[in-house]
């Protein structure tokens, strides 16, 4: 079951347009009316790679039951395309703990899969101190085999799972709650990139006044130089050059 919000379409990805409130409401009524569904944040990183991953690009356009903008790129793509601008920028980090707080009020239980050993352990204690009344099912970091696999799945299935939490890096978290979502017995499925590692204290998180001017994706390159400056420096404007060509070969 899709979202019933409306969208802007970037390199023919419905990209969900709509206030923090908008998309909270219609995350709850999905948890509600759907077997499960599957949420997904988008930047230009994700984006670009969907041009280049047909996998992905399917995850995008037909799996995903909402798919939400995640950053400055995906706002000046959204005007460079004519479709206007997004209300709200519905970036996993500010949101994933919304859903952490409407989880407490449901009484839905909470896992966390992902990141290195020792990191979702630390984060879900963070988050059983900090949200009031939320249950965490369990935890599971993101290392192990294709034979782990089954054993996890039935873990996080017997743990009573309502929402997962998937921080394993994109696009692999988000193929693999594509693959695996339903089997799991999850209402939501989130993957929520380093989300795990900032709630854990283990990456710091940018100033307010550089989230505030959307300048946080230049903070994450210096702390991680050799790791994103190509996904940044040359990323981002090939992803850019790539909306626009789109949006004049259509208007052609």
């Amino acid at each position: 079951m899709r979202h019933r919000l409306p969208v802007i379409p970037i390199l023919d990805i419905p990209v969900v347009r709509a206030s923090e409130a908008e998309a909270m409401a219609e995350i709850a009524r999905l948890a509600e009316d759907a077997p499960s569904a599957l949420l997904v944040y988008v930047n230009a990183h994700t984006l670009e790679l969907s041009a280049r991953d047909a996998e992905l690009r399917r995850l995008l356009q037909e799996d995903a039951a909402m798919v939400m903008n995640d950053g400055i790129g995906v706002s000046i793509a959204a005007k460079i395309t004519g479709g206007g601008v997004f209300p709200a920028n519905l970036n996993g980090t500010d949101l994933t703990p919304k859903i952490l707080e409407l989880a407490a009020a449901k009484g839905w239980r909470v896992f966390l899969l992902g990141a290195a050993p020792g990191v979702a352990e630390k984060a879900a204690a963070k988050f059983a101190a900090t949200v009031a009344g939320l249950v965490m099912a369990g935890t599971h970091d993101g290392f192990f085999t294709a034979e782990q696999e089954p054993g996890i799945i039935r873990q996080i299935r017997d743990a009573g799972t309502d929402v997962l939490l998937v921080g394993m890096g994109n696009p692999r978290q988000e193929k693999w709650l594509a693959r695996h979502l339903a089997a799991t017995g999850a209402k939501i499925g989130v993957g929520v990139g380093a989300f795990l590692d900032f709630s854990a204290d283990v990456f710091p998180r940018a100033p307010v006044w550089m989230q505030m001017i959307k300048l946080e994706w230049l903070y994450r390159m210096s702390r991680e130089p050799r790791r994103l400056w190509k996904r940044y420096l040359l990323g981002g404007p090939v992803f850019l050059a790539r909306v626009a060509l789109s949006a004049l070969g259509k208007k052609k």
